[in-house]
């Protein structure tokens, strides 16, 4: 697989805190980062499809989750 490198800035704070977050997990810090920007990405592509497809739940009249567990369950 090809790989990219990208470079950001954090302050000391955020620096220590991700130090101690990879340690506890056991993990490199790019590993700590990759997966928390996968989650992030992924949120992201939720949050996106959700905006979409509203209108067409509503119209249906799915307005909240507990529409959508009810007729799923």
């Amino acid at each position: 697989m090809k790989t990219a490198t990208v470079t950001i800035r954090i302050d000391r704070d955020m620096e220590r805190r991700l130090d101690r977050a990879a340690r506890r997990s056991g993990r490199s810090r790019s590993a700590f980062v990759r997966e928390a920007l996968k989650r992030q990405l992924a949120l992201d592509r939720l949050a996106d499809l959700r905006a979409r497809i509203t209108p067409f739940a509503e119209a249906r009249g799915y307005l909240t989750d507990e529409d959508v567990f009810r007729d799923v369950s």
